[in-house]
């Protein structure tokens, strides 16, 4: 892994020997000898994160932190810093300011590279969250949104681990002080399978349990889906650093050191579920986008983009497997003629419960799809003509059969019919051929009065068909 790194610090030896530790290491490294230049350098070269000096002349650590975190251009830029300072009010002054952690002079490599790669990783993964959120706004699907959310953390549910009766009493009553909830396990499968119900925002986890590996379960935390992006805290004794450096490798988001301090505690609880609460409306908002993207906003339907997708899949599908694959082309009938009478809300109120009513009526493997206007398509994969046709018949008999009733109070009762071409792929199957021979035949049913089903016929030349006809 590589990335930016800025090292601040005003004594120059310092400087050139964390400089030469990570250029070693391939990182890019950028260098700043106080705050003010540091604050500058962040705007022009971006860096992917900040070795930061407490001590220093001018601004310090704490002020150059507070300034990097209140600036939205580069708020999001993991700050780590570095200190000869071990006092706990340092350090949860320092999360106050929104640090996101802490290296001790002298700095063991081990632990610097650890912490170095894992919050990089953290920003890459934000970065692209970010980006992907705002194209979709750009492009109009996920409206403009804030940080604020993130703020809320009251409602956090904290999973603690540890089967030390006495430090697990102390762990539960800072954090229930604080006003989270919390559950205590001394049994780490209760806990994953919590974690894994989405029953907590984050787990501590004690590395001196005295059953099972508290690293095997940061590691089962980590592969299972469910529980891949929540926050893990490690609660470790002083001068564990090859297990901790282990543990952040693992992908546990930050650590706390024994003695615990109830301050600093609850300030890295506060900091990593504004994260995960961040990361999670982050998530949301781009499964959202990702739906309004392929979506027909007023059915809720698969749209046009989405189709073409999903039937160039399915045809290359049908060509390996050799199993038969239904096309159907609908249109409702007379549609003009209802907007036009009723107008467009109850023509909109037709289409949205035609869609619901095809889809009541399909196989979960079906796919149908809002084509364009009043026109649907569906994709039947392993199905015969003769299934798809009476897949169809049964489509054409739940429109035509029931009322649909629009307008206010649905006051309005509308007999609505549709009509249904339907093709099945040749042993060649070709996309575009395949939706020529389901648009003739749904013409055909038109043609032929509507409120029918039309076949065309398996196997069956298209140019010569259509000669025939």
């Amino acid at each position: 892994m590589t990335a930016r790194v800025l090292v601040v610090d005003d004594i120059a030896p310092n400087t050139r020997l964390l400089e030469a530790k990570l250029t070693h290491e391939y990182f890019d490294v950028l260098t700043a000898n106080d705050g003010d230049a540091a604050l500058k350098l962040i705007q022009e070269e971006s860096p992917d994160i900040v070795l930061l000096d407490v001590m220093m002349p001018g601004l310090d650590g704490f002020e150059v932190c507070r300034r990097i975190k209140a600036d939205p251009t580069s708020q999001h830029i993991p700050v780590v810093m570095v200190t000869a300072l071990n006092e706990v009010a340092d350090r949860v002054r320092g999360l106050e300011a929104g640090a996101d952690d802490f290296l001790t002079k002298p700095i063991d490599d081990t632990a610097l590279f650890a912490r170095v790669k894992s919050l990089v990783r953290l920003k890459m993964m934000l970065d692209e969250l970010r980006l992907r959120e705002t194209t979709s706004e750009q492009l109009g699907t996920l409206p403009g949104s804030s940080d604020d959310d993130a703020d809320d953390v009251e409602s956090a549910r904290i999973a603690i681990i540890d089967d030390d009766p006495v430090s697990a009493k102390k762990l539960c009553a800072i954090v229930g002080d604080a006003g989270y909830g919390f559950t205590h396990f001394d049994d780490k499968e209760m806990a994953l399978k919590a974690a894994k119900a989405g029953k907590v925002d984050l787990v501590a986890i004690s590395l001196d349990l005295g059953t099972g590996d508290p690293l095997r379960l940061c590691s089962l935390l980590r592969s299972a889906e469910e529980t891949r992006q929540l926050p893990i805290l490690l609660v470790i004794g002083d001068g564990e650093t090859e297990r901790l450096a282990k543990g952040l490798e693992l992908g546990a988001n930050d650590y706390i050191v024994r003695p615990v301090d109830r301050h600093e505690l609850v300030a890295r609880v506060r900091t990593q579920v504004r994260r995960y609460r961040y990361e999670e409306r982050l998530r949301l908002n781009y499964r959202h986008s990702i739906e309004m993207a392929l979506t027909d906003a007023l059915t809720g339907l698969y749209n046009r983009r989405y189709f073409d997708t999903h039937f160039d899949a399915q045809i290359q599908r049908a060509t390996v497997t050799g199993k038969p694959l239904a096309f159907l082309m609908l249109d409702l009938d007379a549609f003009k003629a209802i907007n036009d009478t009723y107008g467009h809300t109850a023509g909109d109120e037709v289409l949205t419960e035609t869609a619901r009513r095809l889809q009541e009526n399909l196989r979960t493997v079906d796919m149908v799809a809002r084509y364009g206007g009043e026109e649907f398509a569906i994709v039947m994969p392993d199905t015969t003509g003769a299934e798809a046709e009476a897949a169809a018949e049964r489509l054409r008999a739940r429109i035509s059969n029931e009322p649909f009733n629009v307008g206010d109070n649905e006051s309005v009762e509308l007999s609505v019919t549709l009509s249904i071409g339907l093709a099945i792929a040749s042993r060649k199957p070709d996309a575009t051929d395949l939706i020529k021979r389901a648009d003739y035949a749904l013409y055909a049913a038109k043609r032929a009065g509507r409120d029918q089903v039309h076949q065309f016929p398996e196997d069956a030349d298209f140019t010569s068909a259509i000669s025939a006809a």
